[in-house]
């Protein structure tokens, strides 16, 4: 990467506060369903005389690289840190857990039955910056899903004598498994202004990548270490599904593998047929058997991977190679960090194995 710039706009305004900071110790990224992060030093004197520039709560902060914008976000914090001012930031996310429900069922939007978590999210954003002095600027995607919240015996309300606040009402939409999925943008627009926007995806964030690929000895930089851990091995499941006490749908997935028997057990509540519980014990199965996982690594600036090729949710291959072990499988990006003070042509990549993601509504 090129030439780093940092610089701030009035949250409310768009007025361009300071054009390029003279930060140091930075570190930023983004992450899968939340906020992500912006940390930086500055020198106590520049904060006195440039107080409005970074004032938290009505200052946004950017990160560009060779004109790209990288990251955007609100400033939350400005504390002394030994004789440096230590700057915090958050994406647009987290505006939301300023803001809460002062009229009910989001200004007559709700309550909600049988109703897309996708909209809500929408109406979240809409009810919040359609208040005075509320409107970020945040553009939600259109993205629709197969998930539904509420129903006519337990609607999905927002009373407003629970003055609801709306970055956890997000926040719990976004948690069920098989739910929507959404991380934080920034770019420019051809007339130089900036896009804020909350990517959503269904039935997940990201996809599957064949054209990039994170190796040792290519682009890995570092020894990861391959985590392997007891709890996470089985190969015996049980899946339980809908139904209680001696009517519980029940199926058992065995691999009799040589080894000592190591039981796991998937409950999926909602799930009434036996077929849709052996495919879903299958799986688990499968991924179970196979230990294994590679959870933080740290790539350069690569034609395989070229820094910021990857979105955060994508499902990258991952190769490790080193004096301890070998291991290779599919990964998918959680987080990335960027630390241009140090390694302007680095990332620090956060990763899961990429089978253990259900996506898509609950089957029955």
């Amino acid at each position: 990467m090129g030439r780093w710039r940092y610089w701030t706009q009035h949250a409310l305004t768009g007025v361009q506060l300071h054009p390029a900071l003279p930060l140091s110790d930075v570190d930023f990224g983004n992450e899968l369903n939340g906020p992500g992060s912006f940390t930086a030093t500055i020198a106590p004197r520049f904060v006195k005389a440039n107080v409005d520039a970074l004032k938290p709560g009505q200052a946004l902060i950017y990160a560009e690289a060779d004109g790209f914008l990288r990251w955007g976000g609100m400033v939350w914090d400005v504390d002394v840190e030994d004789d440096k001012y230590l700057i915090e930031a958050a994406s647009w996310s987290s505006y939301l857990t300023a803001r809460h429900d002062t009229h009910g069922e989001l200004k007559g939007r709700g309550p909600y039955v049988y109703t897309d978590p996708c909209k809500i999210i929408r109406d979240l954003w809409a009810y919040a910056q359609e208040q005075p002095d509320g409107d970020l600027g945040v553009i939600v995607d259109a993205t629709s899903s197969n998930m539904t919240v509420g129903t006519p015996a337990e609607l999905w309300h927002s009373h407003v004598y629970e003055t609801p606040n709306l970055g956890d009402q997000l926040d719990d939409l976004v948690s069920e498994e098989g739910a929507p999925q959404y991380t934080n943008t920034c770019r420019y627009l051809s007339n130089g202004s900036v896009e804020k926007r909350l990517r959503l995806g269904y039935p997940r964030l990201g996809a599957r990548r064949t054209d990039i690929s994170f190796r040792s000895g290519v682009n890995i930089i570092d020894a990861p270490p391959v985590r392997y851990a007891g709890d996470d091995f089985a190969n015996v499941i049980i899946a339980t599904g809908s139904g209680e006490g001696t009517a519980t749908r029940r199926v058992e997935a065995p691999s009799r593998d040589g080894g000592l028997r190591m039981e796991h057990v998937l409950a999926l509540p909602t799930v009434n047929g036996t077929d849709v519980l052996g495919k879903r014990a299958a799986a688990e199965l499968k991924r179970r058997k196979v230990m294994g996982q590679v959870e933080t690594i740290t790539v350069r600036d690569h034609p395989n991977a070229p820094l910021g090729s990857w979105q955060i949710g994508d499902d990258v291959h991952v190769t490790v190679n080193n004096q301890w072990v070998s291991w290779s499988g599919w990964a998918r990006v959680m987080a990335d960090s960027y630390r241009p003070s140090e390694t302007p042509d680095q990332a620090v990549l956060s990763l899961k194995r990429a089978d253990s993601f259900h996506y898509g509504p609950a089957e029955v």
